[in-house]
C-alpha cells in the first residue's frame, strides 16, 4: 500500500462479468479433490418455489433477500434434501448426528451474478443457527473459492455439482459496517488493523481477485490475551481474474475503502507498511510451495480457460508488466498464466527459491 493516499476511484458496477461454464478440466480437478460430489438439490429445484415474501432487517429496513416458500410437499423432501448437503459441508455426509438440526428458513437474492438462496440451518436444542448458499457454478467463482483456499489463511469447503455450486458461510462483520461501527472503536489498536488491510491488499493482488469493496469482505475480530487480532477476509469471489484494469484487484483503489485506507496511512509508517507487504508475499509463497502439485494443476486448467475476454487480458498483462517492472507478462495469454507471473514476481522480489510446478510457461 502506497504511503500517500491513493485516488480513489468509481469502478462501474454495470460492467456485468457474464457467468462462465465448468469445463471438463477443470471439472476433472474437482472430482479429484472432491470438490465435486453428488447433489440431492440443484440450482434449478431451488427455483421451483410458488411465493417470495420481502425479508427485513432488525430495523425494519429491506434487505437485498426475499424469504421463499415452497409447496408443503416439496418442502418436506427440500428440507431432508438440504440437511443432507449441510452434512456433506460439514462432516463428509455424515447426516447421523445432524437429526436435532432443522431447515428454518429459505432466502433468495436476485442482486449480483450468482443470484444465490440462502439457506439457514438451526439445531432444535440450543436455537444455534448457520447458513449455507445454493447458487449458480460459474468457472471464474470456482477458480477464486480454490486459490482462496490454497493461498490464504483461510480455508473453505464448497462443493459443485452439474450447473449447482454450494458454498459454507463466511462468518465475520460485513467490512462497510465495521467501518462505519468499529474503526474508531478504542478497544482495537490501529496498527493490527492497518497491518491487516496492507496484508489483504497484498493477497487480492498477487491470486488477481478483483472488485474486494468494503460489502465484498468481512471483518474478523478475535479476542487475544492482551488484545484483539483482525483479519480481513474476502466473502465474494465473482471477481476472480475477469477485469482488465490493475488496480481493480487492489482494495485500496475502491472508493468505498477510502476511510480505511486514510485510516491505515495515518497509522502506519510506509516502511513498516512494506514490511507487512514482503511479509504477506513470503507467506504466500510458502502456502504455493506446500500446495505446489495441487496449485500447478488449477493454474494449469485456468491457463487454458477462456474466463476473460482476451482484450482484458492484454490491458492487464501490460498493467502488470509496468508494476513489476518484467517483460515476461506481455507472453501470457490467460489469467492463469498472469498469476503464475505474479507467483514469480514475489518470488524474485523475496529471493525465494523456484516453487515446483509453478514456472511460468
Amino acid at each position: 500500500m502506497d504511503a500517500n493516499a491513493p485516488p480513489a476511484q468509481d469502478f462501474p458496477r454495470t460492467d456485468k462479468k457474464p457467468s462462465f461454464p465448468i469445463r471438463d478440466d477443470l471439472r476433472t480437478y474437482l472430482r479429484r479433490y472432491r470438490r465435486e460430489r453428488d447433489l440431492p438439490v440443484t440450482y434449478e429445484r431451488m427455483l421451483g418455489f410458488h411465493e417470495a415474501i420481502p425479508l427485513t432487517d432488525e430495523t425494519g429496513k429491506p434487505t437485498l433477500w426475499d424469504t421463499v416458500i415452497y409447496d408443503p410437499t416439496e418442502m418436506r423432501t427440500l428440507n431432508e434434501d438440504l440437511k443432507h448437503i449441510y452434512a456433506l459441508l460439514r462432516t463428509d455426509g455424515d447426516i447421523s448426528v445432524f437429526s436435532h438440526l432443522f431447515v428454518d428458513r429459505i432466502d433468495f437474492c436476485t442482486f449480483g451474478n450468482s443470484t444465490p438462496f440462502r439457506v439457514r440451518i438451526v439445531n432444535a436444542y440450543n436455537d444455534n443457527q448457520d447458513y449455507f448458499y445454493i447458487k449458480k457454478a460459474d468457472a471464474s467463482r470456482v477458480y477464486g473459492l480454490e486459490l482462496e483456499h490454497l493461498l490464504s489463511p483461510n480455508r473453505l469447503n464448497f462443493i459443485t455439482h452439474g450447473s449447482t455450486l454450494v458454498e459454507e458461510h463466511i462468518v465475520g462483520l460485513p467490512g462497510d459496517i465495521f467501518i462505519s461501527r468499529w474503526l474508531q472503536q478504542n478497544e482495537l489498536r490501529p496498527i493490527r488493523i492497518a497491518k491487516e488491510v496492507v496484508k489483504f491488499n497484498e493477497r487480492c493482488f498477487v491470486r488477481l481477485l478483483g472488485d474486494m469493496r468494503s460489502y465484498n469482505f468481512v471483518v474478523l475480530l478475535t479476542p487475544d490475551f492482551d488484545d484483539w487480532q483482525v483479519r480481513l477476509r474476502a466473502m465474494d469471489f465473482d471477481q476472480q481474474s475477469y477485469n482488465g484494469r490493475k488496480n481493480f484487484y487492489l482494495p485500496q483503489f475502491f472508493k468505498e475503502n477510502t476511510p480505511l485506507v486514510k485510516f491505515c496511512i495515518r497509522h502506519l509508517h510506509p516502511e513498516t507498511a512494506n514490511q507487512y507487504k514482503r511479509e504477506e508475499q513470503a507467506i504466500i509463497l510458502q502456502r504455493a510451495h506446500l500446495a505446489s502439485e495441487r496449485l500447478g494443476l488449477l493454474l494449469h486448467d485456468m491457463t487454458r480457460d477462456p474466463i476473460s475476454p482476451p482484450e482484458k487480458i492484454h490491458q492487464l498483462r501490460e498493467e502488470l508488466a509496468a508494476h513489476y517492472g518484467r517483460t515476461d507478462y506481455l507472453r501470457c495469454e490467460s489469467m492463469g498464466a498472469l498469476i503464475r507471473e505474479n507467483l514469480e514476481s514475489i518470488r524474485r522480489e523475496n529471493g525465494r527459491p523456484v516453487v515446483p510446478g509453478l514456472v511460468p510457461e
